[in-house]
């Protein structure tokens, strides 16, 4: 009984997290572009002001993943989760009234850091707390099925609020989001497994096993090659992200037709995760990760050497990229207790956040600066493509020696 129970309550746990993400994600991350738009006009900042900001709230991110992941790991994921939505809604209410370009970099600094309490890894390592191993992919893929509705749901919604009442207003409807799941994560998410706290001493051997699974990690190859790829991967995206509506302007598509070609992203890399979550659940994380990391090469040289301007050509493009980003999504969280360990999630995947979230900050601006030197994406998309083969062949060797890992611990056994 209390095991079918468990299972429901992961079941529940799962599709609550996962709402959650769609409005965190919506609420901290895909709004900022429409809102800093808009501050740009009112308050005559220019964009790489703003944008300073946001690259600020990232560091932030990077350098709080880690103890937030111990947090997660010791049993404190439902206070992490519910008083960073609170905070969340408080400093949304303070940036709706900011006035000062040194007050939004303080806000957006703060905001940063309860974006490592709220978002996809936060989600993950509370997942990972509350379900047995094997539940933990299926419990994982709901959570991204459902974030990967964030932009297409909030973009929307966010510019509905900046035309009915503005800019500020919005950011007050918003906080009001962030305060209704505060209430929820403090109802719904359990401090402690009640497996953990059923032995008096149990809880302390969990953090005696946390602790030696992140030493063994520290020390695993399979984990710096991880490292290495998922900071290659986060540079790839984020730079093609920021800079995908003026590529494609470049190639000769319209304002227009660009806008259509990426409205492609969202519905895309949700299919994909369907795909994943029907058909593929059998199948080892780093194969898939290994079959979908060739994607990104291929599209991003496909891109470099295109010139036609048919719609259809980049449609099938930018799918091919959602699909694969999609499906990498579900691999990221899987690749620690799938390749690592199966203790330690929050602290491990931590530490694997760290230069992702330092990447991501930098890579757009790094993209920037190269696109002055000829005015042109062409060197952009080099970087990317040559950024992408490197991804690919970190993930190939992390993966070959995952499966190499295996094969030997089988043959002992």
């Amino acid at each position: 009984m209390g095991s079918c129970n468990e299972k429901r309550y992961g079941f529940l746990l799962s599709h609550i997290l996962g709402a959650g993400q769609v409005c965190s994600w919506g609420s901290l991350y895909y709004s900022f572009p429409l809102i800093a738009a808009e501050m740009q006009s009112e308050l005559g900042w220019s964009k790489s002001m703003i944008y300073s900001g946001a690259s600020l709230g990232m560091l932030m991110t990077a350098i709080f993943a880690y103890p937030v992941g111990i947090a997660i790991d010791r049993g404190y994921g439902r206070w992490v989760m519910s008083i960073a939505s609170l905070f969340a809604a408080v400093m949304l209410g303070i940036w709706s009234n900011v006035g000062s370009i040194w007050c939004f970099y303080l806000v957006l600094s703060v905001v940063g850091v309860l974006q490592a309490c709220t978002l996809y890894e936060s989600a993950f390592a509370v997942i990972s707390k509350a379900v047995e191993s094997p539940n933990i992919r299926s419990r994982i893929t709901v959570i991204t099925l459902w974030g990967g509705f964030a932009s297409t749901v909030f973009i929307p919604i966010e510019q509905f609020f900046i035309t009915e009442t503005g800019w500020r207003s919005s950011l007050i409807y918003l906080g009001l989001i962030n305060l209704f799941w505060a209430f929820v994560y403090f109802s719904t998410i359990r401090n402690v497994k009640n497996s953990d706290i059923s032995e008096g001493n149990s809880l302390l051997s969990r953090e005696t096993e946390d602790q030696k699974a992140l030493k063994n990690a520290l020390h695993n190859p399979i984990f710096w090659l991880l490292a290495v790829a998922l900071t290659l991967y986060s540079v790839m995206f984020t730079v093609f992200i920021f800079h995908a509506y003026p590529i494609l302007q470049e190639k000769g598509l319209s304002s227009a037709d660009a806008v259509k070609v990426l409205m492609v992203l969202g519905p895309i890399q949700v299919l994909g995760r369907l795909v994943i979550s029907r058909f593929a659940t059998n199948v080892p994380i780093w194969v898939i990760g290994s079959f979908f990391a060739l994607f990104f090469p291929l599209v991003f040289t496909a891109l470099f050497y295109i010139e036609s301007s048919n719609l259809f050509l980049f449609i099938g493009l930018i799918a091919s990229y959602g699909l694969a980003n999609g499906i990498f999504t579900i691999v990221r969280g899987l690749v620690v207790p799938e390749m690592v360990s199966q203790n330690a999630y929050g602290a491990i995947n931590g530490l694997l956040t760290i230069p992702t979230m330092i990447a991501r900050a930098v890579g757009p601006g790094v993209a920037a600066s190269l696109w002055m030197v000829n005015q042109s994406y062409q060197e952009v998309l080099i970087m990317v493509i040559f950024i992408s083969m490197s991804f690919a062949t970190s993930f190939w060797f992390a993966s070959w020696l995952s499966a190499k890992s295996k094969s030997t611990f089988g043959r002992v056994n």
